[in-house]
C-alpha cells in the first residue's frame, strides 16, 4: 500500500470555504474506503486473508461487496490481460462476474485452435465460439482426426477384398463405422465454427486447415462414406453457403487461408467476396480443395480484383501462365511469397502445359525483387519434376514427400545448381513400408548430391532426410560445409548407413564418433532423429507444409 500512499494527493475543490470542507469530509471517505476494498483484494488474491476465516477471502475474490465486483470492469480486464488464454480459461470457472470479464473481446483479439475431429470436443467448441466467434479479429482453426484411425487404413480399404473370414469382415464392419463417425463429427464441427462468425465484421485473418489426408485414400474421399453420413448435401451445401456469407460480410478480412478441407470451397466461393475486400486483401491461401476434373478455386481472371496481394499459395497446376502475366501489371503490389502445392492426384487430372514459363518467372522476379517461392511435392515423378523446376524460379523451400515415387539423384543436383542462391529449407522424405532397401541417391555417381547440394547452397539452414540412405561420412562432410549456418539437421536413424571400413574398425564406435564428428562440424549439439514420431516434418507432411507456409507469408 505504500505505493499507493506516496502518490501526491490533488487538493479537494473547494476545500477553503465551509460547503467546500463538507465536501473534503465526503471525498476523504469515498478515498479511504475505496483503498480499504482494494487492501482487501489484494490480500485475497496474495492468498493471506485478513484476521477473519479463509471463508471470508474467498467471498471477497468471487465478488462480495469488499473483492472484486467493487473494481471497475475495465480494471479487471486490464489484470486479466496479462494472463495466457489457457489461464483465462481456468478463471472463467471462478465465478459468473469474472467469466463476464474475461470474454471482453479486448481480451481475445485472436483465436487459434487445434481440434481433434471427436464428439467430445463438440461441446467445447460451441462454448467458445458462442463466446468469441462474433467479435474474434484473428481465427485460425486446425481439424484432427484421431490417431487410431490413421493407422487402420483408409475409407476405401477392403471394400474391393474379399469377404475372407468371420473376423475379418466385423473388423472391417467396425472400421467402417468409425470412419462414418469421423465424418460426421468433422462436419459438425465445422458447421459450429462457421455459423459463429458468419456475421462478424471485425474478422481480419481468416485460417482453416482440415487433416483429410485420413479421409482420403490415393487423394480422392470416398464418396460412398460421405453420402452416407449426408445423403443428400445439405451440410454440404450449408457449409458452403456459410463460407460464401462469411466473405460476403466481411468488412476487414485481410487473410484468407484454407488448405485440406473438405468440400469448404467451390470455384464460386471468392465472388461472393465484396471487391473493396478483395483490393485490399494481402494474403489468399487455397491448398488441396478436392475440386474434381479440370476446375479451379481461382481464375486469372478473379485475380485481377486482388491488387494488393503481397503472398499467395495455390495448386501448383492452377497456377497458370496467365495468372504470372496478372501479377506483373503495374497496377498490382509486387507479390513476395509464393507457395505451391504439386499433388500427383492433380498432376494426373490436370495439365502442366498452361503452367509459368521461364520467361514470366524472369518477369515475376523483376516486378518484385523479393519474391521467393516455397513448393511441397506429393509422389512427384521425376520427369514432371524436371518440367516444373524452371530456372528462374526464385527458389527458397522445398519439400518432397513420396509414398511410391522416389526422387532421384539427379532432381536434386539440378536444384542444388539451380538454386544455390536462394535455397534455405531442403526437406526430402520417403513413407516406404521396407525399411531394408531405403533409395541411395549417390549410386553411380561420383559425389553424393547431399553433399553437393551443402556445398553449392550457401544459404541452406534446414535439411531433413528420411527414408533414403544417407552414409555417414557424407553427413560428416554436410555438417563441415556448412557448419553453424545449419540450424537444423534432421535425419533419422535408420536413414544413416556406414562403411564396411567404419564398422570393422574396432577401436572406434562408429556412432559415436558420427555423433561427436556432426556435433563439432554444426558447432552444437547433434543426434540422429530416434522417435519419427516426435516431429511432424515425417509424421504430418500437411500440417508441416501449412504451418510452414503460414509463417514464410507472415514472414514478409
Amino acid at each position: 500500500m505504500l505505493l499507493f500512499l506516496s502518490v501526491p494527493q490533488p487538493r479537494p475543490p473547494g476545500a477553503r470555504t465551509r460547503v467546500g470542507a463538507a465536501r473534503v469530509v465526503r471525498w476523504r471517505r469515498q478515498r479511504l474506503q475505496q483503498l480499504r476494498r482494494l487492501r482487501g483484494l489484494l490480500r485475497g488474491l496474495r492468498g493471506r486473508p485478513e484476521a477473519g476465516s479463509r471463508r471470508r477471502g474467498r467471498m471477497a475474490l468471487c465478488g462480495q461487496a469488499a473483492g472484486a465486483a467493487s473494481l471497475p470492469s475495465e480494471l479487471i480486464v486490464h489484470i486479466f490481460s496479462f494472463l495466457p488464454a489457457p489461464d483465462r480459461l481456468r478463471a472463467s470457472a471462478s465465478c459468473s462476474h469474472w467469466r463476464e470479464c474475461l470474454f471482453y473481446p479486448a481480451l481475445w483479439p485472436q483465436l487459434r485452435i487445434c481440434l481433434r475431429v471427436s464428439p467430445a470436443e463438440q461441446p467445447r467448441l460451441e462454448f467458445l465460439m458462442r463466446k468469441c466467434g462474433w467479435f474474434v479479429r484473428e481465427l485460425r482453426v486446425e481439424f484432427a482426426a484421431e490417431n487410431y484411425l490413421s493407422g487402420g487404413g483408409g475409407p476405401g480399404d477392403g471394400g474391393g477384398s474379399d469377404t475372407g473370414t468371420g473376423g475379418e469382415d466385423v473388423e472391417s464392419l467396425q472400421l467402417s463405422t468409425r470412419w462414418l463417425e469421423v465424418l460426421r463429427t468433422y462436419l459438425e464441427l465445422v458447421l459450429c465454427v462457421l455459423v459463429s462468425i458468419r456475421n462478424n465484421r471485425n474478422l481480419q485473418k481468416f485460417s482453416l486447415f482440415g487433416d483429410i489426408s485420413v479421409l482420403q485414400q490415393q487423394g480422392s474421399l470416398s464418396s460412398t462414406y460421405l453420402s452416407k453420413v449426408d445423403p443428400d448435401g445439405k451440410k454440404i451445401k450449408q457449409i458452403q453457403q456459410l463460407f460464401e456469407e462469411i466473405l460476403s460480410n466481411s468488412r476487414q478480412l485481410k487473410w484468407l487461408s484454407c488448405g485440406f478441407m473438405l468440400e469448404i470451397v467451390t470455384p464460386t466461393s471468392l465472388s461472393s467476396l465484396p471487391n473493396s475486400i478483395a483490393n485490399t486483401m494481402e494474403h489468399l491461401s487455397l491448398l488441396d480443395n478436392n475440386v474434381p476434373g479440370n476446375s479451379t478455386l481461382i481464375t486469372a481472371v478473379e485475380l485481377e480484383r486482388f491488387v494488393n496481394l503481397r503472398s499467395l499459395a495455390l495448386d501448383f497446376c492452377d497456377f497458370t501462365a496467365e495468372m504470372a502475366r496478372v501479377l506483373t501489371d503495374s497496377n498490382h503490389v509486387p507479390l513476395q511469397r509464393l507457395s505451391l502445392l504439386v499433388h500427383n492426384a492433380s498432376v494426373m487430372h490436370k495439365s502442366l502445359d498452361n503452367m509459368p514459363n521461364d520467361e514470366h518467372w524472369k518477369a515475376l522476379l523483376r516486378k518484385s525483387a523479393s519474391l521467393r517461392v516455397y513448393i511441397m511435392a506429393f509422389d512427384i515423378k521425376s520427369e514432371d519434376m524436371l518440367k516444373i523446376l524452371k530456372p528462374s524460379i526464385p527458389l527458397e523451400r522445398i519439400h518432397f514427400d513420396s509414398y511410391i515415387t522416389c526422387v532421384s539423384g539427379a532432381i536434386v543436383d539440378l536444384i542444388s545448381r539451380q538454386y544455390d542462391k536462394f535455397l534455405t529449407h531442403f526437406i526430402l522424405m520417403n513413407d516406404v513400408i521396407d525399411t531394408s532397401g531405403f533409395p541411395d541417391l549417390s549410386d553411380n555417381r561420383n559425389e553424393d548430391p547431399l553433399v553437393l547440394l551443402a556445398w553449392r547452397c550457401t544459404k541452406l539452414s534446414l535439411l531433413a532426410v528420411h527414408g533414403y540412405t544417407v552414409w555417414a561420412h557424407n553427413l560428416i562432410a554436410i555438417a563441415r560445409l556448412r557448419g553453424s549456418d545449419l540450424k537444423v539437421l534432421e535425419v533419422t536413424e535408420e536413414s544413416i548407413d556406414f562403411d564396411q571400413g567404419e564398422l570393422a574398425d574396432q577401436d572406434v564406435d562408429p556412432v559415436h564418433n558420427l555423433i561427436e564428428q556432426v556435433s563439432l562440424g554444426l558447432g552444437q549439439s547433434w543426434h540422429a532423429v530416434m522417435d519419427i514420431e516426435s516431429l511432424s516434418v515425417f509424421t504430418e507432411p500437411n500440417r508441416h507444409f501449412y504451418r510452414e507456409m503460414q509463417s514464410f507469408s507472415e514472414d514478409i
